[in-house]
């Protein structure tokens, strides 16, 4: 199946919900380029999204999200993955709103702290308890990512190709997004 992609499809959701895995299997799908906004900033700054906080902060490393995912929202139509904070300011919603659709992947808490809970990469978690952290960031964060266009929860069971599928599935019924192209 060939498919053109009129809007950037930008993943959002919690950390660990698997974004730039699902990501990357989405945009081989659909035949387009792969884009992540964390490792755009991290590219640009050459220095780690932890580096980033510890030095100038989480509001700094926001701004330049937000940059970041304008820039890429103005491009060639793509899969973009967020960072896990993307999403919850109003601006970036809006920016997507206008020039993409969003689309979230919905985990369940014990499915991301399984995913999350040996990596030292994620800067908000590096707390006392993290778990809790995970847990109270996930009660904050889900009213917003309710908030997508579309929505589309992860199974356990689900491979990352399964996901990447749903994902495709669920946009077929958007023809502002995504529609059949004769090969």
């Amino acid at each position: 199946m060939v498919w053109k992609l009129h809007k950037t499809v930008v993943l959002v959701g919690m950390m660990g919900a698997g974004k730039t895995a699902v990501g990357k299997a989405l945009a081989h799908l659909l035949g387009v380029p792969f884009l992540d906004s964390d490792a755009e900033i991290v590219s640009a700054a050459n220095m780690s999204i932890a580096e980033i906080f510890e030095r100038d902060g989480e509001p700094f490393f926001r701004a330049r999200e937000s940059e970041v995912i304008s820039r890429l929202l103005d491009g060639t139509p793509c899969v973009l993955s967020t960072g896990g904070g993307a999403f919850l300011a109003e601006r970036n919603r809006s920016l997507i709103s206008a020039r993409g659709v969003s689309v979230c992947l919905e985990a369940e808490l014990p499915l991301l702290w399984s995913r999350v809970r040996s990596k030292d990469t994620r800067p908000l978690l590096q707390t006392a308890d993290p778990k809790a952290t995970l847990s109270a960031l996930f009660d904050a964060r889900a009213p917003i990512y309710n908030l997508a266009d579309v929505s589309v929860k992860a199974n356990p069971m689900y491979s990352i190709e399964d996901m990447a599928q749903r994902v495709l599935t669920s946009l077929q019924s958007r023809m502002d997004v995504l529609e059949k192209a004769n090969a």
